[in-house]
């Protein structure tokens, strides 16, 4: 069983940052792949950022730049650093596990790049964070 604790949200203005962790007990071998995600009042949950266990990390592409995603393996802390916050990233943030994402790419242009896998791959969720940011 894995359980997933996340904290670090909160109210901040925009331009400001926040950086949001996630702990992860239970037994490391159960998931290969973390990420983010996030929900508004009355929207879906999308994807917000990934990272599988090769340190490859994938990105809701309006995000990258301002998001990035890191993981302490020694500690099994999942983090979402979030800098120049804007209105429209106000949510509540989810953990998640998965023991294996599925892969899914994008090609253009003769390269390819890992997209987000979709939250059906996460068998694992925390409770939520709720992150609030005001104009």
């Amino acid at each position: 069983q894995v359980q997933l604790v996340e904290s670090g949200g909160g109210s901040v203005q925009a331009g400001g940052s926040l950086r949001l962790s996630c702990a992860a007990s239970g037994s490391p071998g159960s998931y290969s792949c973390m990420g983010w995600f996030r929900q508004a009042p009355g929207k879906e949950r999308e994807g917000v950022a990934q990272i599988v266990d090769d340190g490859k990390t994938m990105f809701e592409d309006s995000l990258k730049g301002r998001f990035s995603i890191s993981k302490d393996y020694a500690q099994n802390i999942l983090f979402l650093q979030m800098n120049s916050l804007k209105p429209e990233d106000s949510a509540m943030y989810y953990c998640a596990a998965a023991r294996l994402c599925s892969v899914q790419t994008s090609c253009s242009g003769g390269s390819c790049r890992r997209l987000l896998s979709p939250s059906r791959d996460f068998e694992y969720w925390g409770q939520g964070t709720q992150v609030t940011v005001s104009s």
